[in-house]
């Protein structure tokens, strides 16, 4: 018997708030747990948080959302998009934003180059990095270190840093990251 008035909502709330998009919504974190304004970005370090996908998703855009820190003379600046792997494959970037701004307080959606069919229900990664004199700060939620990490074993990190001296291209893999204490707000539509 299918679920049906069994105390479960008919519509998901979320995807109200959202203003009822068509097509693929996934987020990370829903915006009423957003609490914090970060500046976490380091310049030229790539910068991935967890994203759950389900197959057969189809993602062309990602978001990711400053705060009250604009970017200040960027050179170099996109968003990826990771496999759900061991190891995270590299499935698809934004076009370099080069020197194009970035406000303080402005949602930025970059569509990936190619759009990703996704394979298989899963944890993806959503990547942002920014070369800039000053990165902006960026909206999601503060947390403890030891909490992005994991308590138990096989706990999947939930955002890392890694790479250094990057520019204009995303790495092929995600690999060597290390967890920080704070995890950025993504949408994947």
């Amino acid at each position: 018997m299918p679920l049906t008035n069994g105390r479960y909502p008919s519509k998901n709330p979320q995807w109200l708030a959202a203003g009822q998009p068509f097509g693929t919504y996934r987020t990370n974190l829903e915006r009423g747990l957003v609490v914090s304004d970060f500046a976490v970005l380091t310049t030229q370090v790539m910068q991935s948080t967890l994203v759950y996908l389900q197959a057969g998703d189809l993602v062309t855009n990602l978001t990711f959302k400053s705060g009250a820190t604009a970017a200040v003379t960027p050179t170099n600046w996109w968003f990826a998009l990771y496999s759900d792997d061991a190891t995270p494959v590299l499935l698809a970037q934004s076009v370099d934003q080069t020197t194009a701004a970035w406000a303080a307080n402005t949602a930025k959606t970059l569509a990936l180059a190619t759009p990703v069919s996704i394979p298989r229900s899963g944890m993806y990664s959503a990547a942002v990095m920014v070369k800039a004199g000053t990165t902006p700060s960026l909206l999601g939620a503060g947390t403890i270190l030891g909490a992005v990490s994991g308590f138990v074993a096989g706990d999947l990190m939930l955002a890392q840093n890694s790479g250094a001296s990057l520019a204009a291209t995303a790495p092929s893999t995600i690999t060597g990251g290390s967890a920080i204490g704070f995890v950025p707000r993504v949408v994947a539509t």
